[in-house]
C-alpha cells in the first residue's frame, strides 16, 4: 500500500514539473514574439560584427528553457496530437482563437494539460491525505483525489471558456464608442480602412487590436470583405458579425458609409443599456447563495450566541445536578 502511494506521489510531483515546464515554455515562446529563429538572428549580427561563430556556439549560448525546454514541450504537442481525434483538435484549435491565443498554445498542447493538470491536482490531495496529521482513510483519500483529479481535468477548459467570455465582453463594451470615432473620422473625410487604423491607434484592448490585424491583413493583399470576416471569425460575437455585414452591405450597395455606421453605434448602444438593465435584474437573484451561505449564519451567530451562553448558563446546575 505504501509503494503504491509513493508511486502516485511521484507521479504526480512529474505531471506538476511538466506542467510547469510547458506554461513557462509557452511564456518564453509568447515573449520571443515575432522576431523569428533567436539563433538565426544571433548568428546573422555576429557575422555582420565579423565574428568567426558557429551555429552550435550560439545554441550554446541561448538560454535553457528556449534551448532545451521548448523543443521537448513541442515534440510532447506532437506525440499527442497523433492519438486526438482531428475534430477535437480543431474545435480546441477554434476556442484558442477566440480566446485570442494566450501563451501562443496550440491545440494539441492544450488538450495534454488536461492531463497534467489533473495529475498535480490529484497528487497534490494524495500527498495531503497522506500527511500523519491528517490521517484519512484509504477511502476518503481515493474519493477525494478521483473529485479534485476531475476537477484538474477540467480546469483548463474552464479556463479557457473564461477567457473567451472575458476578450468578448471586452470588444462588446468598446463597439459603441470604437463606431462613434469611425462615424467621426468618415465624416471628417477619412476612408474607412484609415478610419480602422486610427481606433487601432487609439485604444489599446481587443477591439483595437483587432482592428489593426485587420489592417495589416489588407495591406497583406487581403480585400476588406475577407479581412473582415476573418476578424469576425477571431472574435466570434453576434455584434461585430451584423456590423460586419453591414458594412460590406453598405460597400456592395453603395449606402453612405457614415450612416451606416452611425445606425450600427445607436445600436451597438442600445443593446448594451439593454444587457446592463438585465445584468442588474439578475443581481439579486446571485446575491441569494452568498447571503444565505455566509451573511445570515454570521448575522445569527452575533445574535443568538450571547443568548445561547445564558441559557446553557442557566441550564448548567441542573445538568450538573443531574
Amino acid at each position: 500500500m505504501g509503494t503504491i502511494i509513493a508511486v502516485l506521489i511521484g507521479v504526480a510531483l512529474l505531471g506538476g514539473i511538466i506542467f510547469v515546464i510547458v506554461i513557462g515554455a509557452r511564456y518564453a515562446r509568447d515573449a520571443q514574439g515575432d522576431e523569428g529563429d533567436p539563433v538565426l538572428s544571433r548568428l546573422a549580427e555576429a557575422t555582420q560584427r565579423g565574428e568567426n561563430v558557429s551555429l552550435e556556439d550560439i545554441e550554446l549560448e541561448q538560454p535553457f528553457m528556449e534551448r532545451v525546454v521548448v523543443p521537448v514541450v513541442k515534440r510532447l504537442g506532437d506525440f499527442s496530437a497523433r492519438f486526438t481525434p482531428e475534430k477535437l483538435l480543431q474545435e480546441t484549435a477554434k476556442k484558442i482563437e477566440l480566446a485570442g491565443n494566450p501563451g501562443r498554445i496550440d491545440a494539441a498542447t492544450f488538450l495534454s494539460t488536461r492531463f497534467i493538470v489533473a495529475a498535480v491536482f490529484g497528487g497534490l490531495l494524495l500527498l495531503i491525505g497522506n500527511l500523519p496529521t491528517v490521517n484519512w482513510p484509504f477511502g476518503r483519500v481515493i474519493l477525494v483525489v478521483g473529485i479534485f483529479s476531475l476537477l484538474g481535468f477540467f480546469f483548463p477548459q474552464m479556463w479557457l471558456a473564461s477567457r473567451i467570455s472575458r476578450r468578448q465582453n471586452e470588444v462588446r463594451k468598446a463597439m459603441p464608442d470604437a463606431l462613434d470615432l469611425l462615424t467621426i473620422c468618415v465624416e471628417a473625410g477619412l476612408g474607412f480602412e484609415s478610419a480602422m487604423s486610427k481606433v487601432g491607434d487609439k485604444w489599446e484592448n481587443e477591439l483595437s487590436i483587432m482592428f489593426a490585424r485587420c489592417i495589416r491583413e489588407i495591406q497583406l493583399g487581403k480585400t476588406l470583405r475577407e479581412a473582415l470576416r476573418d476578424m469576425e471569425g477571431r472574435i466570434g460575437l453576434s455584434e461585430l458579425t451584423s456590423f460586419v455585414a453591414a458594412i460590406i452591405q453598405s460597400q456592395a450597395l453603395g449606402v453612405s458609409m457614415a450612416k451606416v455606421l452611425r445606425i450600427q453605434s445607436d445600436q451597438m448602444r442600445l443593446k448594451r443599456r439593454q444587457r446592463a438593465e438585465e445584468e442588474a435584474h439578475q443581481a439579486p437573484v446571485k446575491m441569494i447563495i452568498p447571503m444565505a451561505l455566509l451573511t445570515f449564519p454570521s448575522i445569527m451567530i452575533i445574535l443568538m450566541a450571547p443568548a445561547g451562553f445564558q441559557i446553557a448558563g442557566a441550564f448548567s446546575p441542573f445538568i450538573g445536578g443531574q
